[in-house]
């Protein structure tokens, strides 16, 4: 039991998470469930994501057409997304509003509909989407680069899914991974906001526990072998602009090096959402003039998975220039313990994102629920306190670790026309 959060599961195997926040009139509803792209086999890739679509087209209750316009007439916001883990949906709404969306999630768990005609006109949409992307030099690059990172995992895909699925992925395909996969023991329901504990649980109940539980497929546990050497690969495509991404291995989100690595990513480039021109390898890349920009980042996943720098180059260097000092910024660390007060930075900035994203009821409701999909609520209560304890040695271990050149992956996206 946590602080001011109420954790019960239902008979049916369902969790529910509730958070009573009483700042404004508002309830933010988040319903997650335990299915993302690392469940799909070859054939299939893409069947989550569609999945997701298809759960606005609406039950016979609440046929798809009006679902939008009664959550926005009832002054409410809802939306959903597919991850490499999971699949959420949400709805915040008025405190007096949320029942709507209640009875909207306990119907579409067990009733949405899947109409042929829908599913033909989302495939169309969806394998629209792909193109578009393909034509992104960022989505291009990546997409290479997961395939060369993972051979065995499943994360070796894109959330999207692979072209020759989307064409041949059908309704029943659809329907049976929803049925499958969308029942009350693979679901978590984390709401917060103004409400009483007591009475939102009865109701919970009321609309929920009359689910029956499901049989559930086994979650794919493919491990993904050590890579022996450095993988080089190189993308053409449109554009103008050179790119440079590498992918080093990283761990899950519950490893231990966990929290120390994200101080070391604070520190080469800046935590997500803030100023990162300060960090080091902005001020070693770009002030120098060696790249236009540099980002890094890495996602808190159950398996072990990437943390990408990506490198955007100008035309007058060669991308090999700039990689090397990147690896040169990197060996400083490894060779020589970074400063306390570099470290009390790096946690301060980390922190700074941390407690920005958890500040408003939408935001309290996700982590709720997020957390649970790779560990439990502990994770985000503990977080700060875990990142202030990360040491300038905690940090060189984790570079010294993670950051070797011959467990990596190089690609490099070179404009259609230019030469290397």
């Amino acid at each position: 039991m946590h602080k001011n959060i109420t954790q019960v599961q239902l008979k049916n195997g369902m969790k529910v998470m509730l958070k009573e926040i009483h700042t404004a009139p508002i309830i933010s509803s988040w319903i997650w469930y335990k299915v993302g792209s690392r469940d799909e086999s070859t054939g299939k890739t893409g069947i989550s994501h569609w999945t997701e679509h298809m759960m606005f087209k609406g039950t016979k209750k609440f046929p798809g057409g009006i679902l939008d316009k009664a959550i926005s007439r009832e002054g409410g916001r809802w939306n959903a997304s597919t991850s490499r883990d999971s699949t959420r949906y949400y709805e915040t709404m008025p405190a007096a509003k949320i029942d709507l969306a209640l009875r909207l999630e306990s119907d579409r768990m067990t009733k949405s509909i899947f109409d042929a005609k829908e599913v033909a006109s989302e495939r169309t949409v969806i394998i629209s989407e792909r193109e578009g992307s393909e034509n992104e030099p960022m989505f291009s690059l990546g997409e290479a680069i997961q395939h060369a990172s993972f051979r065995v995992h499943p994360y070796h895909h894109e959330i999207i899914g692979d072209m020759a699925d989307l064409r041949t992925i059908t309704r029943d395909d659809l329907y049976n991974h929803y049925r499958s996969y969308y029942v009350p023991n693979n679901a978590v329901l984390s709401l917060a906001g103004d409400f009483d504990t007591k009475s939102m649980l009865k109701r919970i109940k009321e609309l929920f526990e009359p689910i029956p539980k499901g049989k559930l497929p086994p979650r794919l546990a493919r491990p993904e072998p050590e890579h022996k050497g450095e993988l080089r690969l190189t993308v053409e495509g449109p554009g103008e602009t050179a790119f440079t991404q590498v992918a080093y291995p990283f761990p899950n989100a519950t490893h231990p090096d966990y929290l120390a690595l994200q101080v070391l990513e604070s520190l080469l480039n800046g935590a997500s959402g803030l100023s990162y021109k300060t960090c080091r390898l902005y001020r070693a890349l770009v002030d120098k003039g060696h790249v236009v920009d540099i980002s890094g980042w890495s996602e808190s996943t159950i398996d072990p998975f990437l943390y990408r720098i990506t490198l955007v180059h100008r035309p007058d260097k060669k991308p090999e220039e700039a990689l090397s000092v990147l690896d040169d910024e990197i060996k400083k660390i490894q060779d020589k313990p970074v400063s306390a007060a570099e470290v009390q930075r790096a946690v301060k900035q980390a922190r700074a994102v941390f407690a920005y994203g958890s500040e408003n009821i939408t935001h309290q409701a996700f982590w709720m629920g997020y957390t649970s999909m790779f560990s439990d609520y502990s994770w985000y209560s503990t977080y700060l306190d875990k990142l202030a304890k990360v040491t300038p040695k905690d940090v060189q271990r984790v570079a010294q670790i993670y950051f070797q050149q011959n467990k990596r992956v190089v690609g490099n996206y070179i404009p259609k026309g230019k030469a290397a």
